[in-house]
């Protein structure tokens, strides 16, 4: 395996490209096994580089036809062709054409990297690194030039011609094939280049923006395909007006065009102009498309917009920057959908994504800081990192500075760096003096791994009606690790909560605006004028991405649930009861989980019966209010030594218990909560859906009596008689794991309503690898060999597989090592075709070091194995070195 693995990439080691590219010419001649490609460079030598050595170009799978300088065909000593590479030896040290002729087989391209055919549509992904199995080239994000392409193809099987920038041209030639040219002038990093052509149907859009420039927003799709992609044109329109309103920035295109593919590896790019995505992200429909489905497309389209500026027009520097475009970027989404949407209930669903996958990262041997320091493969670090927590690390700066301030400092982000590759300090320094102590201390959040932990305790002098609440800070792993002391700075949103809900209350003395700043190890802050003996609500919004500990008895955090009107941390405070008492079960005897009974249950089940009573809550938070925590959450919660099989019965017995409690209350506020208003996915409904599914999924739970019967068979009616995909999938999920009298009937079913749908069926496929018994791991196996499931497809290899190994651990995690050796097989068969997918999928093994020791010792064995493959892909042998180090593999179990 070490052989697979290539040499690191340092930050530290960056230097800038020793040639420029000004203005790249591409023509395609496109066939489906022997398309040519002829790029022609126009390069000069970077007068900021000390290099006076050949012209290195990246280049991979390639097959070279010609190579010419200035139209002249180069003598075969002039140049080398080496693994990943064409090397021009003497290069002049004038401006030149280099002129390059290569040969490739779309058809052949399973890794779905560089030029690929996807159900008949030819399609590129470029990013990180696929530009460079197009054509030879610099493929770094420092290299910026402009843009030409020329694309020609048979006219019946690619009528349309797709690429970045605006269309110049588009004729039929003299032999009948189709000719498009397209000139994009905004230089751009080769990752943005983008192309796609085929038998595409499109729905077209004019909109004005506010200078008065006219822009045609167009979708594309297969033609039977096309009539779902109207919400996400919406989508896309709602971006560009709310990109303009918030930020001032306008469409820079006279066209902006999406496409949907049905195979692509991620959800979607943000190619110049032309933003290709996973038709998981485009493609809805009441009939296929859920509400979660109908909120995603939102997001991810208007992701891929807002990435024209932080991102495109903006680019990185290298890929060490990755952050600076996709956490800004995220950010800015999250932003956009909580205005459109309930803001609170948008914030605690990215706080729980953000808990469930980032601070598992974090707590796992992938641990790595927003800013990597190194890496093998960049494809590697498209993690929940880098996504998610950069943008907290945005958002924290927002706090920090100001909204005022954060406006005017995104002004002259846009001002000073447009057209430009840039680092985290240039963003930074638009916010913060770069000399300031400040400044180097906020970079900590972009150098450190880990998640850091806030400890919080406080005293109330009722004399003096005073609070002091102190506050220590505890680095997180990474820091640890490296010996670093220097404290972080953590914006900690707080209030001081009494009888009656949030007090005014002063700090020293003076107005309390409600943010602490904690700049040290350990601070103490004096509130004055507090009444009575305060709860203290800490990280209110969740304002910084750490973790909080503070001593709260149940009644506390119920008096927090009841009192509080921060949306977030009202919410907190239940899932803190809820997960109190989740472990507390885990903890206890097998089986009977002893923790959940009595008060903690007690003193939740009140609290939930509260909240069905009072129908001036927003029904998304209440929906929220009623899960459960996940397995993958109580065993971060947990730590170390984690037996899944009992944090399931832990979770099984909470369920049940709150059933047993609530049981004619849940089903009672699903009557009043009902309609039969016309289905539309707007936020009002998605709420109103999204409650009633909740509260007929917890009344499922139950066992004997007539509620839990009742529920049954309600949700067996749900599914029979629902007009629309939420209500039809929540229905099959309550049946498929609270009824398996069922179950069969339920799924055969919703397959013979939607079996010739691929994105509904991965719903039908992934609900069924959650079913936390021991004939899952079997159907896998099978379902993964069939013809249905196309393994091809990395929608329906994450449906299937990497469902299983995130919402399945005591399946996954099984005592005999059967869930691993079977994820650890299907990596090997993926990785052959597929690195990318392969490498994502073996990341589910992230946690297997918090095992109990029997569990441990089979996900070892089951690493150990697949490290002994000699033909594994760079991406997946940098996975499992991290998973696995040689240390750890060479140990006894």
């Amino acid at each position: 395996m070490k052989d697979s693995v290539p040499q690191a990439v340092r930050l530290s080691e960056y230097t800038c490209p020793p040639f420029l590219v000004d203005h790249v010419a591409l023509r395609f001649e496109l066939d489906a096994t022997r398309t040519r490609v002829r790029a022609d460079l126009t390069l000069r030598r970077n007068p900021e580089s000390r290099e006076d050595g050949p012209l290195v170009l990246d280049g991979e799978g390639l097959a070279l036809v010609s190579l010419s300088l200035d139209g002249s065909v180069l003598a075969p000593d002039a140049y080398t062709v080496q693994p990943g590479a064409l090397v021009l030896h003497a290069p002049p040290a004038r401006r030149f054409t280099l002129g390059i002729e290569t040969r490739l087989d779309p058809s052949a391209n399973q890794a779905l990297m560089g030029l690929y055919l996807s159900d008949g549509v030819f399609c590129t992904q470029c990013e990180a690194e696929g530009f460079r199995r197009i054509t030879y080239f610099p493929d770094r994000p420092d290299v910026l030039a402009t843009y030409t392409t020329t694309i020609v193809a048979d006219a019946a099987t690619a009528p349309v011609l797709l690429s970045n920038g605006d269309r110049v041209s588009c004729e039929t030639l003299p032999d009948g094939r189709r000719r498009a040219v397209w000139h994009d002038p905004h230089p751009k990093p080769c990752y943005l280049f983008a192309l796609v052509a085929g038998p595409l149907a499109s729905r077209q859009k004019s909109v004005t923006t506010r200078s008065g420039r006219t822009v045609m927003l167009g979708a594309y799709a297969l033609p039977e395909r096309i009539d779902r992609c109207a919400y996400a044109l919406d989508a896309l329109e709602r971006a560009l007006r709310w990109d303009e309103a918030v930020y001032g920035r306008e469409c820079d295109l006279d066209v902006f065009n999406i496409v949907a593919l049905s195979d692509f590896n991620m959800g979607a790019m943000e190619n110049k102009g032309l933003n290709v995505f996973n038709e998981s992200f485009i493609l809805a429909d009441p009939e296929t498309a859920t509400d979660e489905d109908y909120a995603n497309i939102e997001s991810v389209v208007a992701h891929e917009y807002f990435h024209n500026w932080t991102g495109n027009r903006i680019t990185c520097r290298d890929w060490f920057q990755l952050c600076l475009k996709e956490g800004l970027t995220v950010f800015r989404d999250q932003e956009f959908t909580a205005q459109s949407r309930s803001g609170a209930v948008k914030r605690i669903g990215d706080v729980k994504r953000l808990r469930e996958l980032q601070f598992s990262e974090d707590a796992s041997a992938l641990s790595h800081p927003v800013r990597p320091e190194a890496y093998h493969e960049i494809s590697n670090f498209y993690t929940a990192t880098v996504y998610f927590k950069g943008a907290e690390v945005v958002r924290m700066l927002r706090a920090l500075v100001g909204a005022a301030a954060f406006a005017r400092g995104m002004d002259l982000y846009f001002a000073r760096c447009d057209g430009r590759a840039v680092t985290v300090e240039d963003f930074l320094g638009c916010f913060l003096d770069p000399e300031s102590p400040r400044f180097a201390q906020f970079m900590l959040w972009y150098r450190r791994r880990g998640t850091p932990e806030i400890e919080a305790s406080g005293t109330y002098d009722r004399e003096a009606r005073s609070y002091v609440l102190t506050l220590r800070q505890r680095m997180g792993d990474g820091a640890a690790a490296s010996g670093e002391t220097d404290a972080m700075i953590v914006p900690v949103a707080t209030a001081l909560i009494g009888g009656a809900g949030e007090m005014a209350v002063g700090l020293d003395g003076a107005p309390f605006d409600g943010l602490l700043v904690l700049d040290r190890a350990e601070a103490s802050f004096r509130f004055t004028d507090v009444p009575e003996a305060p709860i203290v609500s800490l990280n209110r919004d969740f304002s910084a991405p750490v973790k909080v500990a503070v001593a709260r008895t149940d009644a506390e955090l119920a008096a927090l649930a009841a009192r509080e009107t921060d949306g977030f941390a009202r919410w907190d405070a239940l899932h803190a009861l809820k997960t109190a008492a989740l472990v507390a079960g885990a903890r206890g005897g097998e089986g009977a989980a002893p923790g959940i009974a009595g008060t903690p249950l007690n003193g939740l089940a009140f609290a939930l019966e509260a909240l069905l009573a009072d129908e001036a809550v927003d029904p998304a938070f209440t929906a929220l209010a009623l899960e459960i925590p996940g397995e993958a959450e109580i065993a971060q919660a947990i730590g170390g030594d984690v037996d899944p099989d009992r944090i399931l019965a832990s979770r099984r017995a909470l369920r049940r218990g709150l059933a047993a409690r609530l049981g004619a209350p849940l089903l009672a506020a699903r009557e009043r909560w009902a309609s039969d208003e016309p289905y539309a996915p707007d936020p009002a409904q998605t709420g109103r859906r999204s409650l009633r599914n909740a509260l007929l999924d917890l009344a499922c739970a139950g066992e004997g009596g007539p509620e839990p019967a009742r529920a049954r068979e309600l949700a067996w009616e749900h599914l029979v008689r629902a007009d629309n995909m939420t209500d039809r999938a929540a229905a099959l999920r309550m049946l498929v794991l609270e009824c398996p009298e069922r179950r069969a009937e339920a799924l055969a079913r919703f397959e013979t309503l939607h079996g010739d749908d691929p994105l509904v069926m991965d719903k039908w496929l992934a609900v069924q690898a959650t079913i936390p018994e021991a004939e899952t791991v079997a159907w896998i196996r099978a379902a993964f060999a069939s013809a249905r499931l196309a393994s091809r497809s990395p929608n329906r290899v994450h449906a299937l597989v990497g469902t299983f190994t995130v919402q399945n651990p005591s399946q996954f995690h099984r005592l005999d090592g059967a869930g691993h050796a079977l994820v650890a097989e299907l990596v090997a068969e993926l990785d052959g075709r597929n690195p990318m997918l392969a490498s994502r999928l073996l990341a589910g093994f992230a946690s297997w070091g918090r095992l109990e020791p029997g569990r441990r010792a089979r996900a070892r064995a089951a690493l150990c194995a697949l490290s002994q493959r000699a033909d594994l892909s760079a991406q997946t042998a940098e996975t499992l070195g991290h998973l696995l180090p040689e240390s750890v593999r060479d140990r006894d179990p």
